[in-house]
This record gives C-alpha cells, sequence and structure tokens, in this order.
C-alpha cells in the first residue's frame, strides 16, 4: 500500500521557538516518528512538505546582507530548502527506523515542477513572501528591484509574488521509479521549484512559489498512491467551524465535500488548498479504494486505519 505524506514546513518549527537548524533537526526527529511507524506498519512512504518559514528566513538573510554578497532569487530559495530540508528528514527518518531495528535508506529528490507561462496567477500576484518591510523599504525594493508590494494586515509591507498552479513534476519518472522499487522518497518540497516552457522547449526559473498540497496530489495520483494524508494542525475537518454547530467531519465523499466548498465553509488562506488538492488527488487517481486523509501529525497512523481524522473519498460507498 502506497501512502504520500504531505508535511508543512510549520512542522519543523516550534511554535514561539526560533526556527534555526538545530530547532529543526528536533522536529524532523518528531516527524521521524510517525513517518518510521508507517513503514513499520507495511506502507511504502512518500514524503513532501512545504518550506514556508525557511524560505521566509531565506529571504530575510538576503535582505540583511544586501550589497554585501550576491543575492539568492526565490528559485534558488526553494531548491535550497529542498535539499536542506530533505537532509534534515532523511537523516532524521533513517535513523529512527535504525533504532527499531530497520535498515533502510532514504533519498530526496530536487524537484522543478512545470507551470503555465499563462497562469492568471502572474498578472496576479497574492503570496506573500519574505520580511515585513518599512514603507520607505517596500518603495526601493519596488523600484530598485521591480518587487511587487502590498501592505500585509497593519503588520508592515511585505513582498509578494504569483502563485501559479503546477501541471506536471519534472522528474516524475524518475520520482515513480524510486518508488515502485520501494524506496523511501522525499520529494515536491515547498511545492517544487516553479520551472516555465519557453517555445523552444527550454526549461527556465520563474519567481513565483507553489502550494505544496497541490503538487502532493500530483505526485500522489502519478505514483498511484492509495492515500494521500495531509498534515495539518487539527484533528478533523470542521464545518461551522468555531459556532455553537461546529461539527467535524469524519467520512466524507467528494460531492459532500464539494458542496461545503460551495456554501464557503473552509477559509482559503488554509484549509480549502488542502480541500481542493484531496479532491484533486481523488479525481486524478480515479480509484474506489484511494482515500485523501486530513488530519494532525500525531494522528496520521489512526488516521489511516479509519480510526480519526477526516477521510474523503470518491463516493459514499465508504460511509
Amino acid at each position: 500500500m502506497k501512502v504520500v505524506v504531505a508535511i508543512g514546513g510549520n512542522a519543523l518549527v516550534e511554535p514561539g521557538g526560533r526556527g534555526d537548524i538545530t530547532e529543526q533537526f528536533a522536529r524532523s526527529r518528531i516527524v521521524a516518528k510517525t513517518l518510521a511507524e508507517l513503514v513499520i506498519q507495511g506502507w511504502q512512504v512518500t514524503v513532501t512538505h512545504g518550506n514556508g518559514p525557511q524560505v521566509g528566513s531565506i529571504m530575510r538573510r538576503v535582505e540583511i546582507s544586501s550589497g554585501e554578497v550576491y543575492p539568492i532569487d526565490l528559485g534558488l530559495a526553494v531548491a535550497d530548502t529542498q535539499a536542506g530540508m530533505g537532509y534534515m528528514i532523511c537523516q532524521t527518518w533513517r535513523n529512527e527506523l535504525h533504532n527499531r531495528g530497520v535498515d533502510r535508506d532514504a533519498v530526496a529528490i530536487v524537484t522543478p515542477v512545470i507551470v503555465d507561462a499563462g497562469d492568471p496567477a502572474f498578472l496576479n500576484p497574492t503570496k506573500p513572501i519574505g520580511p515585513f518591510l518599512t514603507e520607505a523599504q517596500a518603495k526601493q525594493h519596488a523600484q530598485r528591484d521591480g518587487w511587487k508590494i502590498i501592505e500585509d494586515s497593519g503588520r508592515g509591507w511585505r513582498r509578494i509574488v504569483p502563485s501559479p498552479r503546477p501541471r506536471s513534476i519534472e522528474p516524475m519518472a524518475l520520482i515513480r521509479t524510486l518508488v515502485n522499487s520501494g524506496e523511501l522518497v522525499v520529494a515536491g518540497g515547498g511545492g517544487g521549484i516553479p520551472i516555465i516552457v519557453n517555445e523552444k522547449g527550454e526549461h527556465h526559473g520563474v519567481e513565483a512559489v507553489i502550494d505544496k498540497d497541490f503538487t502532493s496530489a500530483i505526485i500522489a495520483a502519478e505514483v498511484g498512491a492509495d492515500a494521500l494524508v495531509l498534515v495539518t494542525g487539527v484533528e478533523h475537518v470542521f464545518i461551522n467551524f468555531g459556532k455553537p454547530n461546529q461539527e467535524a467531519l469524519l467520512n466524507i465523499a467528494i460531492p459532500e465535500i464539494e458542496r461545503h466548498v460551495a456554501e464557503n465553509q473552509f477559509p482559503p488562506g488554509s484549509m480549502l488548498p488542502k480541500i481542493q488538492a484531496a479532491v484533486q488527488f481523488l479525481k486524478g487517481r480515479n480509484s474506489p479504494d484511494a482515500k485523501a486523509v486530513i488530519v494532525d501529525l500525531d494522528n496520521v497512523a489512526g488516521a489511516l486505519a479509519g480510526k480519526t481524522g477526516t477521510t474523503i473519498t470518491l463516493s459514499a460507498q465508504r460511509q
């Protein structure tokens, strides 16, 4: 049984902590316990991950060192975090398995992801990245570097970049080969390095970020996963969240979850992309036995066993 587990970049950062490398390694060891448990249970595990806090730190270092060392563009920042976070996840995962008597290697793949140069997102940047800036700093970057800048909820000014939908995974054949041969793989970090293809068929990076859950949905469908687990901060998806009639969703089919989406039950900046990615995976996989699970890190194994979490399927037959 194949599973793709999508963890957020915040999973490797202690809430309220420093977010430095020592802390990220410590958090990776916690994530590795969940990943190792799935392997022990017999799952063929592929991991994807977010990188929001980590890319934010890189862009902050770029800002501080401006004029002293060469800058790093957003594509390279994503590549750096894919390699660095992949290294941490693979090492701690391998060590956790070794300590449980299972010697396995894991490999991280730096993953370019193809996006459409004509995606409307390029005309309407919406994704804030990097540090908060003063108005003067923001205007300087806008004039000098051509950044798009917005005022962010009274907290300061931030750069915004496009967030196009992923279309295909550049090294998908390699990822599929590794997964089918039984290897433990980390791929698609941060949603992937955004790449566009020009009229000559050449691949070139572009300043953008990709939602990692949509990339995870593509990878999961392409490797023929039986389950896609979208790890979040809550044990279940809720409707009427925070209201007296709040209700946890346990087992739900696509038609019903799409009705809740149409009712604006899920916030666009948090739960909605996970719901959309779950539906995308299930429709792409097109198997009555496939499932998408949304759950917190501590309950991943239990959710895959049907004991907790929110499980979404193509039809209502599982209910």
